[in-house]
């Protein structure tokens, strides 16, 4: 699926979960982006953003976290500039993993989870991880350049069995 002839400019990915039951310790997911070269497209990615990081050139960051899920609606959310993005940039993956601080914990566990991935009022992605119910990391997004600045949005939905180190690895791997 791709967003039209222009390509996809900036996107943003909203995430969502309801807080753990109370009493236990709380949920915590994480958008992650990673970004590959044109050089090594689904090599090892060139610098990976999360929760306290951003992009060195402020083109991929975060303006909203949540280390619970208390809030309202998508209580996280990464900003992706991809039309400012270098040139020497051909990929970006994106996607969610659970920390498991306390345990196993998977999207199953997990109520009311759900990502959303827009282009301005545009919906490119709703999904509730269902599909990848077994999984503890999913990607859910891929970002390609088709031209020298035209970004194309392909679904992604693709279930890990992984902590988030290791996730940031292996989520660019083809599949």
């Amino acid at each position: 699926m791709s967003s039209g002839s222009q390509g996809v400019g900036k996107a943003e990915v909203r995430l969502k979960w309801d807080p753990s039951p109370w009493q236990e310790p709380p949920h915590h997911l994480d958008i992650i982006a990673a970004t590959y070269s044109a050089d090594a497209p689904y090599g090892r990615p060139v610098y990976v953003v999360h929760f306290d990081s951003r992009s060195p050139d402020g083109t991929i960051n975060m303006s909203r976290h949540s280390q619970t899920g208390q809030g309202f609606g998508y209580v996280e959310v990464m900003t992706l500039e991809l039309d400012r993005l270098a040139s020497s940039f051909a990929r970006v993956v994106v996607g969610v993993a659970i920390h498991q601080n306390r345990g196993p914990k998977t999207f199953g566990d997990i109520s009311n989870a759900g990502v959303l991935v827009v282009e301005g009022y545009k919906e490119l992605l709703k999904d509730d991880f269902s599909r990848v119910a077994g999984s503890t990391a999913a990607t859910v997004a891929e970002f390609t350049r088709s031209t020298a600045t035209a970004w194309a949005f392909h679904e992604m939905l693709r279930g890990f069995d992984s902590d988030p180190m290791v996730f940031t690895a292996e989520m660019g791997d083809s599949p």
